[in-house]
């Protein structure tokens, strides 16, 4: 009798699978269950792997880091620390982007492995040699980061939702509920409307904050 080869059941191959899945059924929808029968093997298999959910986004977050490392080009410690802070934020936020929830996933997660310490030395030295100090640099690493992953979870949670097909928020129907508050009526455009430019003007502020604040 002929043995079929089968691949072999790991964490890695478990948290690929659960992204695959993400896309298709949201976070809310990601269980251990779904994710087994994606795997075809029975649910219990993977408490071998995790002992819960929040371990298994754990993993989901390092594999995305893997994938956002594999995609960067190594930081110049001499380039711009400007456009240097600006660029990773803008390659966080669209890889955050190429999944259902990703900001969600990713964010309040720890790491399973060392894939981050390695991007993130190159942009602290990048900021430390623009004349920060290691505490400064931290700080406006921290500052941009925590901008760009708010910005994307409420960017994905206002839609449009691939479960349902829903356009997003409807502004039409916010502005007639705000009718007596204009100033708040008028501010929809800005919050929800023309996200790659918001989030543009959005990034822009903080970096120009951090170097006011922290720099020098």
């Amino acid at each position: 009798m002929v043995k079929v080869a089968t691949e072999r059941l790991d964490r890695i191959r478990v948290a690929r699978t659960a992204l695959r899945l993400l896309n298709e059924v949201g976070l809310e929808g990601l269980t251990l269950r779904a994710i087994a029968k994606e795997l075809d093997v029975k649910a219990p298999a993977l408490y071998w792997h995790f002992k819960d959910k929040q371990a298994l986004l754990d993993e989901m977050a390092t594999e995305m880091l893997r994938r956002m490392a594999a995609d960067m080009q190594e930081s110049d410690p001499s380039a711009d620390w400007r456009e240097g802070l600006a660029a990773a934020m803008r390659r966080l936020r669209e890889h955050l982007l190429r999944y259902r929830d990703g900001a969600k996933v990713y964010s309040g997660t720890h790491f399973t492995d060392m894939s981050y310490a390695g991007p993130m030395e190159a942009h602290l030295r990048m900021l430390t040699v623009a004349g920060f100090t290691p505490a400064a640099a931290a700080r406006a690493w921290l500052t941009a980061y925590s901008y760009t992953i708010g910005y994307v979870i409420e960017e994905q949670a206002m839609g449009p939702d691939p479960a349902t097909g829903a356009e997003g928020y409807d502004l039409a129907a916010r502005a007639e509920r705000l009718a007596e508050y204009p100033l708040s009526a008028a501010a929809g455009e800005e919050m929800f409307a023309g996200r790659d430019a918001g989030f543009e003007v959005g990034l822009a502020a903080v970096v120009a904050g951090v170097g006011a604040v922290l720099l020098g």
